[in-house]
């Protein structure tokens, strides 16, 4: 099987995820994961899946290949959206998590007063949103805006990118990444 570590460890950085709560999440052993992490061992298919569904991924968008997509409904309840993230700090709620075929990620992100994302992030990707409530600093790049509830952003997610609560008060943004990699 290919060497799965680094990407598992990544999707679950990027989640701002400690090892212990993906287990939480996953129900896979937190030693389990560690070794996975430092490719000391290969996960099986279940195990794996069990991982990138807690991370709200699919399978076939980790290894990025496609498959046949039955029996999804199109519409999702607040109760349907899936927690990403850590309510903490920021929260990505996750709506179509059990649509095998994303090619998108499509999130409602909370920030906490004076909560960061962490290090600027680059990945494969773009994405977009709006800033439904709340002040954003924005950084893509050099470029650097505070957005408020109205403004929006696109950018290609290969340059690093971070996001800050300026707000005395939660931020909520609506975002999407695609493809589905962050």
């Amino acid at each position: 099987m290919a060497k799965v570590g680094k990407r598992v460890a990544t999707l679950r950085q990027r989640r701002m995820l400690t090892v212990r709560e993906l287990a939480a999440r996953s129900g896979i052993a937190h030693s389990t994961i560690s070794l996975i992490e430092r490719d000391k061992v290969s996960p099986s298919v279940d195990t794996l899946a069990a991982i990138v569904d807690a991370l709200g991924a699919t399978l076939t968008a980790f290894f990025g290949i496609e498959g046949v997509q039955d029996g999804i409904h199109p519409f999702y309840s607040e109760a349907d959206l899936v927690e990403i993230g850590s309510t903490e700090q920021i929260s990505y709620r996750m709506v179509g998590m059990n649509f095998s075929e994303r090619q998108m990620l499509l999130m409602m992100e909370t920030y906490q007063p004076g909560a960061v994302s962490t290090e600027a992030l680059s990945h494969k990707a773009q994405e977009g949103g709006f800033v439904l409530e709340g002040a954003v600093r924005v950084c893509v790049g050099d470029e650097v805006r505070v957005l408020k509830a109205g403004d929006g952003y696109y950018f290609d997610s290969r340059i690093p990118h971070s996001f800050e609560n300026l707000s005395e008060g939660e931020s909520k943004i609506v975002s999407a990444v695609t493809p589905p990699n962050y």
